[in-house]
């Protein structure tokens, strides 16, 4: 019975020495390896980009790399010729539009062109400018809808902001109708 009662006393203290050492061993570790494994992920994650960035490096500077972009930019190139003039080709815009009004023959055509109509906004753009055109004409609604369709398959487009037509007091006369357009212009780069 004396033997036993040492035994569970020796029992008790390698518990309680066990239980000190695991609660000392779990802080040290909460202490200073969690904030180490959080330190360790965020360097790898560091790593992972600088090595992405820099066989992008390797990649862009590989003649068929330039070569690929290089294609890629003349593609958006002709791409913006779709949708914006040359400023030196603006003076054609308003002939380009005349003719199309010749053949669809509206009457009492005007056209007057206003550039950079949204003030401060277009002013801050680096390679356009947005400009308006106001159109007036008179003419049946056949007329008008043709018009309205040649001009918005027209290129480089032309964006229609908005238009009214005016209907005409003595019936199968022509209806008055005024246009508000939108085109892009591209600004001319100094090299």
């Amino acid at each position: 019975m004396f033997l036993m009662k040492i035994q569970k006393k020796y029992l008790i203290t390698v518990a309680i020495v066990w239980a000190g050492c695991f609660m000392l061993f779990l802080f040290v570790y909460i202490a200073l390896l969690v904030p180490q494994q959080k330190s360790k992920k965020r360097v790898e994650s560091q790593l992972a980009e600088i090595i992405q960035r820099h066989n992008s490096a390797l990649t862009a500077n590989q003649e068929d790399t330039k070569k690929r972009k290089n294609e890629e930019i003349e593609k958006l190139r002709e791409t913006m010729k779709n949708f914006a003039y040359d400023s030196e080709d603006s003076a054609n815009l308003t002939f380009d539009i005349s003719q199309i009004a010749n053949e669809k023959k509206v009457n009492s055509f005007s056209i007057k062109m206003q550039e950079d109509r949204r003030g401060g906004q277009a002013g801050d753009l680096k390679y356009i400018q947005e400009n308006s055109i106001d159109i007036s004409f008179t003419g049946d609604f056949n007329q008008f809808v043709t018009f309205l369709n040649a001009l918005e398959r027209h290129q480089p487009v032309v964006f229609v902001d908005n238009f009214k037509i005016i209907r005409s007091a003595v019936e199968d006369s022509n209806h008055k109708a005024n246009m508000k357009l939108a085109v892009f212009l591209r600004k001319s780069q100094d090299s």
